[in-house]
């Protein structure tokens, strides 16, 4: 199995329904339905916002620090089977501190797991940018006191209304404390979202970024520049936003000498970690060994820290 870098992983993303469950009855928390498989069949999503609501209504069940270790240790054990020799993990404290958790349990749990692991892993704060710019300062500000922990900063959740520029405080901010920079647009968004997110946050890897193939001249740009892309197949199919893998934009992108790379999202969701979007892009969509290589080169160019990318 190829060694690879993970950089696009949202670790509430990871939560299974086992655990869910198990979570659940730990907290006290009354579910709808304690049968993990009947959680499970609930993912048929229409939409990244029929996605969220789920997404939301499961993370309900993670409260304190140790649940966080739980959730992340259980990640990093399938990466390690999966071939990942490092991750970067996107993680949202504000759906976290909305409930009522706080930051020193997020931060708590997940950075035991990242320290008594032997998967190399970072953590990237990322704001929800439908809940507004003002907010994401706010949280920004909350979370320095736990710096040491993090590595940077992100911008998810629903695209679609919410531009990047929006943002271009916090994420002036953050550059002036040393977070590196990352935003999720041009998956639901158009193109303009991705010159935004390049041009007013400063962003030094572009999450997802499928649809920056509809601009000849940002795609020359992305490539000019080795701008990395954290693209996410198995997710932009469930989510419908390529209509299957054989559809993907995502050989072109090579094609078009870009530095992507393949990730999993949300793998408790959509179908598949990390491996399993290897494996899916080889069987469905053709791509040869020769390719899928050239992406897990990719991935360990693309990652803020430096990582041997084989042979270990």
């Amino acid at each position: 199995m190829r060694p690879k870098a993970e950089l696009h992983l949202h670790i509430e993303g990871t939560l299974e329904p086992e655990l869910v469950v198990e979570l659940a009855r730990r907290n006290g928390i009354d579910l709808p339905t304690f049968d993990a498989e009947a959680i499970r069949a609930r993912y048929d999503f229409a939409d990244l916002q029929s996605f969220l609501d789920i997404y939301y209504e499961n993370m309900a069940v993670l409260r304190t620090d140790r649940d966080f270790y739980d959730l992340a240790t259980a990640y990093l054990a399938r990466a390690r089977a999966q071939g990942v020799r490092h991750a970067e993990i996107f993680f949202d404290p504000q759906a976290h501190l909305s409930r009522g958790v706080s930051l020193e349990a997020v931060f708590g749990g997940l950075s035991a797991a990242l320290k008594d692991s032997d998967v190399s892993a970072a953590l990237i704060m990322c704001f929800l940018r439908d809940q507004g710019a003002a907010e994401a300062e706010e949280v920004l500000r909350a979370a320095l006191p736990y710096r040491e922990h993090f590595i940077g900063v992100g911008l998810d959740s629903a695209e679609v209304g919410h531009p990047p520029a929006l943002f271009r405080r916090v994420f002036d901010m953050a550059a002036a404390e040393g977070l590196r920079r990352v935003a999720h647009a041009g998956e639901e968004g158009g193109p303009d979202y991705v010159w935004e997110a390049l041009d007013v946050l400063k962003v030094e890897r572009v999450d997802h970024g499928i649809r920056a193939m509809e601009d000849p001249s940002l795609v020359a740009r992305l490539r000019e520049e080795r701008i990395p892309l954290t693209v996410c197949p198995l997710s932009n199919v469930r989510l419908r936003t390529v209509p299957s893998l054989r559809d993907h934009i995502l050989p072109a992108m090579l094609d078009e000498g870009l530095l992507v790379t393949v990730n999993s999202d949300d793998p408790a969701y959509f179908g598949g970690y990390v491996e399993d979007n290897y494996q899916a892009l080889r069987d469905e969509l053709g791509m040869t060994d020769a390719q899928l290589d050239q992406i897990a080169r990719n991935s360990f160019t693309a990652s803020f820290v430096e990582v041997p990318s084989a042979g270990q």
